[in-house]
């Protein structure tokens, strides 16, 4: 099974989304911002995939700067990005080659399909 990053500030929404992950099978690391995230990457730690919030605090690095920064690491990981906010043509541009999206809020079924799409991809 995969190792996946999940990078999401609110903790209610970052637990859950450790326990659903995690109850299929994964192993799941986590981190509230940018930096703590940039951190497990920098780490030996294996990592198969990012899930991470587009709109992280204010005062911290975006889902998507993260991602760069995170894809400069590790080329090879796979990032899902979530949102509860509405998809502008802008949003859609700055998603990086290879990334996939879930709108918030996500059921259950839908995180479990946009995970294993991410992995199969």
């Amino acid at each position: 099974m995969a190792v996946i990053l999940i990078v999401e500030d609110e903790f209610f929404v970052r637990q859950v989304a450790e326990l659903m992950i995690g109850g299929w099978g994964h192993s799941t690391l986590s981190a509230v911002d940018g930096e703590g995230a940039l951190s497990i990457l920098r780490s030996a730690q294996p990592i198969d995939a990012l899930f991470t919030d587009i709109r992280l605090k204010p005062d911290g690095l975006s889902g998507y700067e993260l991602s760069q920064q995170a894809r400069t690491l590790r080329p090879e990981l796979r990032v899902l990005y979530t949102t509860g906010d509405s998809l502008t043509d802008k949003i859609k541009l700055l998603f990086v080659s290879g990334a996939h999206f879930l709108q918030k809020p996500y059921m259950p079924r839908g995180l479990q399909d946009s995970i294993e799409g991410l992995l199969a991809s």
